[in-house]
Protein backbone atom coordinates (compact mmCIF):
# COMPACT_ATOMS: atom_id res chain seq x y z
CA UNK A 1 0.00 0.00 0.00
CA UNK A 2 2.86 2.35 0.81
CA UNK A 3 4.49 1.68 -2.57
CA UNK A 4 1.18 2.32 -4.36
CA UNK A 5 0.79 5.64 -2.57
CA UNK A 6 4.31 6.68 -3.52
CA UNK A 7 3.66 5.85 -7.18
CA UNK A 8 0.38 7.78 -7.03
CA UNK A 9 2.16 10.79 -5.52
CA UNK A 10 4.41 10.91 -8.61
CA UNK A 11 2.03 9.79 -11.36
CA UNK A 12 -0.93 12.00 -10.45
CA UNK A 13 0.87 15.37 -10.78
CA UNK A 14 2.84 14.19 -13.83
CA UNK A 15 -0.40 13.12 -15.53
CA UNK A 16 -2.00 16.48 -14.79
CA UNK A 17 1.12 18.27 -16.06
CA UNK A 18 1.06 16.26 -19.30
CA UNK A 19 -2.64 17.04 -19.79
CA UNK A 20 -2.10 20.77 -19.24
CA UNK A 21 0.86 20.74 -21.62
CA UNK A 22 -1.30 19.11 -24.29
CA UNK A 23 -4.04 21.72 -23.82
CA UNK A 24 -1.40 24.47 -24.01
CA UNK A 25 0.04 23.00 -27.21
CA UNK A 26 -3.38 22.81 -28.88
CA UNK A 27 -4.52 26.26 -27.72
CA UNK A 28 -1.29 28.01 -28.79
CA UNK A 29 -1.72 26.68 -32.34
CA UNK A 30 -4.82 28.83 -32.86
CA UNK A 31 -3.86 31.87 -30.75
CA UNK A 32 -1.51 34.76 -31.38
CA UNK A 33 1.88 34.45 -29.68
CA UNK A 34 1.24 37.87 -28.14
CA UNK A 35 -1.49 36.34 -25.98
CA UNK A 36 -0.30 32.74 -25.59
CA UNK A 37 3.21 31.71 -26.63
CA UNK A 38 3.74 28.19 -27.90
CA UNK A 39 5.76 25.69 -25.84
CA UNK A 40 8.54 26.07 -28.41
CA UNK A 41 8.66 29.86 -27.89
CA UNK A 42 8.51 29.35 -24.13
CA UNK A 43 11.48 26.98 -24.00
CA UNK A 44 13.49 29.12 -26.44
CA UNK A 45 12.94 32.20 -24.27
CA UNK A 46 13.70 30.16 -21.14
CA UNK A 47 17.02 29.09 -22.65
CA UNK A 48 17.87 32.75 -23.35
CA UNK A 49 17.00 33.90 -19.83
CA UNK A 50 18.53 30.95 -18.01
CA UNK A 51 21.82 31.57 -19.80
CA UNK A 52 22.21 35.04 -18.28
CA UNK A 53 23.64 35.77 -14.85
CA UNK A 54 21.38 38.78 -14.24
CA UNK A 55 18.25 36.60 -14.42
CA UNK A 56 19.48 34.35 -11.63
CA UNK A 57 20.57 37.41 -9.64
CA UNK A 58 17.00 38.72 -9.88
CA UNK A 59 15.68 35.31 -8.87
CA UNK A 60 17.95 35.25 -5.81
CA UNK A 61 16.80 38.75 -4.83
CA UNK A 62 13.11 37.80 -4.95
CA UNK A 63 13.72 34.55 -3.08
CA UNK A 64 15.73 36.41 -0.43
CA UNK A 65 12.98 39.00 0.05
CA UNK A 66 10.35 36.27 0.40
CA UNK A 67 12.50 34.26 2.83
CA UNK A 68 13.38 37.28 4.96
CA UNK A 69 9.74 38.37 5.03
CA UNK A 70 8.70 34.88 6.13
CA UNK A 71 11.24 34.91 8.94
CA UNK A 72 10.12 38.34 10.15
CA UNK A 73 6.45 37.37 9.95
CA UNK A 74 7.10 34.11 11.82
CA UNK A 75 9.19 35.89 14.47
CA UNK A 76 6.16 38.06 15.30
CA UNK A 77 3.37 35.54 14.71
CA UNK A 78 4.74 32.67 16.82
CA UNK A 79 5.16 34.58 20.12
CA UNK A 80 1.81 36.30 19.50
CA UNK A 81 0.10 32.93 19.12
CA UNK A 82 1.52 31.78 22.46
CA UNK A 83 0.28 34.99 24.08
CA UNK A 84 -3.19 34.39 22.63
CA UNK A 85 -3.11 30.81 23.89
CA UNK A 86 -1.99 31.67 27.41
CA UNK A 87 -3.74 35.01 28.03
CA UNK A 88 -7.52 35.34 27.89
CA UNK A 89 -7.13 39.13 27.81
CA UNK A 90 -4.79 39.09 24.79
CA UNK A 91 -7.06 36.59 23.06
CA UNK A 92 -10.13 38.77 23.62
CA UNK A 93 -8.27 41.92 22.59
CA UNK A 94 -6.75 40.61 19.34
CA UNK A 95 -9.43 38.21 18.13
CA UNK A 96 -11.72 40.83 16.51
CA UNK A 97 -8.84 42.38 14.56
CA UNK A 98 -7.04 39.28 13.28
CA UNK A 99 -9.19 38.93 10.19
CA UNK A 100 -8.40 42.51 9.18
CA UNK A 101 -4.81 41.51 8.45
CA UNK A 102 -6.13 39.31 5.63
CA UNK A 103 -8.93 41.58 4.43
CA UNK A 104 -6.59 44.32 3.17
CA UNK A 105 -5.12 43.37 -0.23
CA UNK A 106 -1.36 43.58 -0.68
CA UNK A 107 -1.74 45.97 -3.62
CA UNK A 108 -3.52 48.43 -1.31
CA UNK A 109 -0.89 48.11 1.42
CA UNK A 110 2.12 48.63 -0.85
CA UNK A 111 1.57 52.38 -1.54
CA UNK A 112 1.04 53.03 2.17
CA UNK A 113 4.27 51.24 3.03
CA UNK A 114 6.09 53.43 0.52
CA UNK A 115 4.86 56.50 2.41
CA UNK A 116 5.70 55.08 5.83
CA UNK A 117 8.90 53.14 5.19
CA UNK A 118 10.10 54.31 1.78
CA UNK A 119 11.10 52.26 -1.21
CA UNK A 120 13.56 49.41 -1.21
CA UNK A 121 14.23 46.15 0.59
CA UNK A 122 12.74 47.13 3.95
CA UNK A 123 9.31 47.97 2.55
CA UNK A 124 9.16 44.79 0.45
CA UNK A 125 10.19 42.58 3.37
CA UNK A 126 7.59 44.25 5.58
CA UNK A 127 4.88 43.60 2.98
CA UNK A 128 5.91 39.92 2.80
CA UNK A 129 5.89 39.70 6.61
CA UNK A 130 2.37 41.11 6.79
CA UNK A 131 1.16 38.55 4.26
CA UNK A 132 2.62 35.54 6.10
CA UNK A 133 1.74 36.75 9.61
CA UNK A 134 -1.90 35.65 9.60
CA UNK A 135 -1.48 32.07 8.24
CA UNK A 136 1.32 31.32 10.68
CA UNK A 137 -0.55 32.89 13.60
CA UNK A 138 -3.76 30.99 12.92
CA UNK A 139 -2.05 27.64 12.32
CA UNK A 140 0.04 27.92 15.48
CA UNK A 141 -2.89 29.09 17.61
CA UNK A 142 -5.09 26.22 16.40
CA UNK A 143 -2.27 23.76 17.08
CA UNK A 144 -1.85 25.08 20.62
CA UNK A 145 -5.57 24.80 21.30
CA UNK A 146 -5.55 21.14 20.28
CA UNK A 147 -2.58 20.01 22.33
CA UNK A 148 -2.98 16.68 24.09
CA UNK A 149 -4.04 17.78 27.56
CA UNK A 150 -3.01 14.44 29.07
CA UNK A 151 0.55 15.04 27.89
CA UNK A 152 0.52 18.58 29.29
CA UNK A 153 -0.80 17.38 32.65
CA UNK A 154 1.79 14.60 32.82
CA UNK A 155 4.57 17.07 32.03
CA UNK A 156 3.29 19.42 34.75
CA UNK A 157 3.39 16.59 37.28
CA UNK A 158 7.00 15.92 36.22
CA UNK A 159 7.88 19.54 37.02
CA UNK A 160 7.71 21.12 33.56
CA UNK A 161 6.54 24.74 33.81
CA UNK A 162 7.04 28.03 31.99
CA UNK A 163 9.80 28.08 29.40
CA UNK A 164 10.66 24.43 29.99
CA UNK A 165 7.06 23.44 29.21
CA UNK A 166 7.12 25.49 25.99
CA UNK A 167 10.48 24.24 24.72
CA UNK A 168 10.24 20.60 25.76
CA UNK A 169 6.54 19.81 25.40
CA UNK A 170 4.42 22.40 23.62
CA UNK A 171 6.84 23.34 20.83
CA UNK A 172 7.39 19.75 19.59
CA UNK A 173 3.67 18.99 19.77
CA UNK A 174 2.66 22.14 17.87
CA UNK A 175 5.50 21.88 15.32
CA UNK A 176 3.38 20.16 12.59
CA UNK A 177 0.74 22.90 12.75
CA UNK A 178 3.38 25.61 12.87
CA UNK A 179 5.20 24.21 9.86
CA UNK A 180 1.90 23.95 8.01
CA UNK A 181 1.36 27.67 8.58
CA UNK A 182 4.89 28.47 7.44
CA UNK A 183 4.38 26.28 4.36
CA UNK A 184 1.29 28.21 3.31
CA UNK A 185 2.75 31.52 4.37
CA UNK A 186 5.89 31.26 2.26
CA UNK A 187 3.89 30.93 -0.96
CA UNK A 188 2.11 34.17 -0.03
CA UNK A 189 5.48 35.72 0.73
CA UNK A 190 6.64 35.10 -2.86
CA UNK A 191 3.49 36.85 -4.07
CA UNK A 192 4.17 39.72 -1.68
CA UNK A 193 7.73 40.10 -2.97
CA UNK A 194 6.53 40.28 -6.59
CA UNK A 195 3.76 42.79 -5.80
CA UNK A 196 6.17 44.84 -3.70
CA UNK A 197 8.71 45.04 -6.51
CA UNK A 198 6.03 46.01 -9.02
CA UNK A 199 4.60 48.79 -6.84
CA UNK A 200 7.58 49.87 -4.73
CA UNK A 201 10.45 49.19 -7.10
CA UNK A 202 13.19 46.65 -6.73
CA UNK A 203 15.62 44.51 -8.67
CA UNK A 204 13.93 41.10 -8.57
CA UNK A 205 11.54 39.12 -10.74
CA UNK A 206 8.60 41.43 -10.01
CA UNK A 207 10.45 44.31 -11.63
CA UNK A 208 11.40 42.03 -14.53
CA UNK A 209 7.74 41.13 -15.04
CA UNK A 210 6.87 44.82 -15.32
CA UNK A 211 9.60 45.32 -17.91
CA UNK A 212 8.49 42.27 -19.89
CA UNK A 213 4.90 43.50 -19.87
CA UNK A 214 6.02 46.90 -21.14
CA UNK A 215 8.04 45.23 -23.92
CA UNK A 216 5.17 42.83 -24.82
CA UNK A 217 7.49 39.92 -24.06
CA UNK A 218 4.74 37.39 -23.36
CA UNK A 219 7.02 34.36 -23.58
CA UNK A 220 9.41 36.00 -21.11
CA UNK A 221 6.51 36.68 -18.74
CA UNK A 222 5.52 33.01 -18.91
CA UNK A 223 9.10 31.99 -18.07
CA UNK A 224 9.30 34.41 -15.14
CA UNK A 225 5.96 33.25 -13.74
CA UNK A 226 7.08 29.62 -14.12
CA UNK A 227 10.25 30.35 -12.13
CA UNK A 228 8.19 32.05 -9.41
CA UNK A 229 5.93 29.00 -9.24
CA UNK A 230 9.00 26.77 -8.99
CA UNK A 231 10.38 28.84 -6.10
CA UNK A 232 7.10 28.54 -4.22
CA UNK A 233 6.85 24.80 -4.94
CA UNK A 234 10.41 24.08 -3.77
CA UNK A 235 9.91 25.99 -0.52
CA UNK A 236 6.46 24.44 -0.02
CA UNK A 237 7.84 20.93 -0.53
CA UNK A 238 10.84 21.50 1.75
CA UNK A 239 8.67 22.70 4.64
CA UNK A 240 6.17 19.90 3.95
CA UNK A 241 8.93 17.32 4.39
CA UNK A 242 9.89 18.95 7.70
CA UNK A 243 6.24 18.90 8.71
CA UNK A 244 5.93 15.17 7.99
CA UNK A 245 9.13 14.49 9.91
CA UNK A 246 7.75 16.49 12.85
CA UNK A 247 4.53 14.45 12.82
CA UNK A 248 6.52 11.20 12.84
CA UNK A 249 8.64 12.41 15.75
CA UNK A 250 5.52 13.40 17.72
CA UNK A 251 3.91 10.02 16.95
CA UNK A 252 7.02 8.13 18.05
CA UNK A 253 7.20 10.18 21.23
CA UNK A 254 3.60 9.37 22.08
CA UNK A 255 4.17 5.66 21.41
CA UNK A 256 7.19 5.59 23.72
CA UNK A 257 5.25 7.41 26.41
CA UNK A 258 2.35 4.97 26.04
CA UNK A 259 4.66 1.98 26.34
CA UNK A 260 6.23 3.41 29.49
CA UNK A 261 2.83 4.02 31.05
CA UNK A 262 1.77 0.49 30.17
Amino acid sequence: MGTANRWLAWLAPLSLLAFLFLVWLIASGSTSALFLPSPRDFFARAADLFGTRWFWNRTAITFGEALLGSLVGAAVAIPTSWLIHRSRFVNAALQPFLGATQAIPAVALAPLLVLWVGRGLGAIVLLCALMVFFPILVATTVGLRHLDQDVIDAASLDGAHGLRMIVSIEAPLVAPSLLGGIRNGFTLSVTGAVIGEMVMGGAGLGQLLSQQQHNLDTAGMFVTVAVLCALAMVAYSAVYLLERRGKRLVGNSRERRGSRNA
